[in-house]
């Protein structure tokens, strides 16, 4: 642990805190709707939600991901920037991952809406979150996808890992990434080959995929633009 700089450090302690806390509370599914990120016209929709989604998890390999990348880049960038600027550049990332997320949920919804009747929709609105809660959703199609896209939550630090292998891949292009300990790729490319991917998963648009892609590439395009505005103002203390 000395190894890792400090504020990665802190990051992990916090995730790992906001994982096994919540997983082994006595009301999991209470902590899990307050702390998670809720779709804004959801009514378990809370502001901090922006904040506390990304240190929640939805399993211990979803944890164990995103912390083993944010200790592998995270803390060559803390090292080279400073605590402020890496911290700076993390929220800025995961709000961003949230920010596209939600906007991109919003059209889907929008359009899914003008192929349904408005008493589906207000069924789906009135009593969706309690059919999911049983582990059931409706046959309908439409009504079943605009379920989960109203009523799912979103929780992960995905975005924000996103924004930093971003940020490693353009300050580090050339630095060879050894793929399962064994396949050498340079940073550039593995970066370039895992947005392409995100972007085709997130196009394909499987509703039995649980992973928010848009988010990840969400992480990736705020990420983008802060290094540029920081290249443009580096006079500025962060």
């Amino acid at each position: 642990m000395n190894r890792i700089s400090p504020t990665v450090k802190q990051l992990l302690i916090i995730n790992v805190i906001f994982y096994f806390g919540s997983s082994f509370s006595l009301n999991t599914e209470f902590i899990y709707s307050l702390f998670s990120l809720h779709f804004p016209e959801n009514p378990e929709f809370k502001f901090w939600q922006l904040l506390t989604h990304m240190f929640m998890h939805g399993g211990i390999l979803h944890l164990a991901f995103n912390m083993f990348a944010l200790w592998m880049f995270g803390k060559t960038l803390e090292n080279i920037w400073g605590p402020k600027r890496f911290l700076i550049y993390y929220f800025v990332t995961a709000f961003g991952a949230a920010l596209i997320h939600i906007l991109v949920t919003q059209l889907k919804i929008s359009n899914l809406m003008l192929e349904m009747n408005m008493s589906d929709i207000n069924t789906v609105i009135e009593n969706g979150a309690n059919i999911l809660q049983n582990r059931q959703n409706y046959i309908n199609s439409s009504m079943s996808k605009l379920n989960l896209l109203i009523n799912i939550p979103t929780v992960g630090a995905s975005g924000a890992v996103f924004g930093v292998l971003l940020a490693f891949g353009l300050l580090f292009p050339n630095t060879l990434l050894y793929i399962y300990f064994a396949f050498p790729i340079k940073a550039k490319y593995f970066i370039i080959i895992y947005a392409i991917i995100e972007l085709y998963l997130a196009i394909l648009n499987n509703p039995n995929d649980n992973v928010a892609h848009f988010a990840h590439l969400g992480g990736m395009i705020f990420g983008y633009i802060l290094l540029k505005y920081w290249q443009k103002n580096k006079t500025r203390f962060y």
